[in-house]
């Protein structure tokens, strides 16, 4: 029982500071959105001494793998915090029991068969891009593999979150005596 409660607290760690981190990747795909959208309102205005690079599909690329990164690895954050869509009207009217048998069905069918899918299809998906080096068709374009491994990585990182989720479930049924 301690194995189970230390994984959970291990990968409740692991989920918060990849949440954290990944938070920050707002602002910066904000000010390269801000960017992008003055240099094309610009156009030609910018005076050719000024060393900025103008508008290019590397950097419209780049805010779409930024929002993207945050997508992916604060999903399993938002997880663990309890912010994900709940029906919080309907769950209020029900029985502790009740909640906790949504809670465990909820975990069991839907949300670990789903990542467990999700890696399955994705994994060689990512690596195929990783070893080939894919790159962007776009001209400009950034290579593709890095955002392929972030979707990877963040299915991943649900995977172990719904687990925990799913641990942290099983041990606070309604009754059970506390170990």
């Amino acid at each position: 029982m301690r194995l189970l409660r230390a994984a959970v607290t291990a990968v409740d760690r692991l989920t918060a500071a990849c949440g954290e981190a990944v938070s920050w990747l707002v602002l910066l795909a904000v000010l390269v959105s801000a960017y992008n959208a003055l240099v094309r309102f610009l156009g030609n205005g910018l005076p050719d001494w000024l060393p900025l690079p103008r508008a290019s599909n590397g950097l419209l690329e780049l805010q779409w793998y930024l929002f993207g990164a945050v997508f992916m690895l604060a999903a399993p954050w938002v997880l663990q915090r309890g912010e994900h869509v709940r029906i919080d009207v309907l769950a209020g009217r029900f029985s502790d029991r009740a909640r906790w048998r949504i809670d465990l069905a909820g975990h069991l069918i839907a949300l670990l068969p789903f990542c467990l899918l999700m890696l399955w299809l994705c994994a060689p998906w990512a690596l195929r891009s990783l070893r080939s080096g894919e790159v962007s068709a776009s001209a400009g374009g950034l290579p593709l593999w890095p955002a392929k491994m972030l979707i990877l990585a963040g299915f991943a990182l649900l995977t172990l979150q719904a687990l925990a989720e799913l641990v942290r479930t099983v041990l606070s049924r309604p009754g059970a005596a506390r170990t």
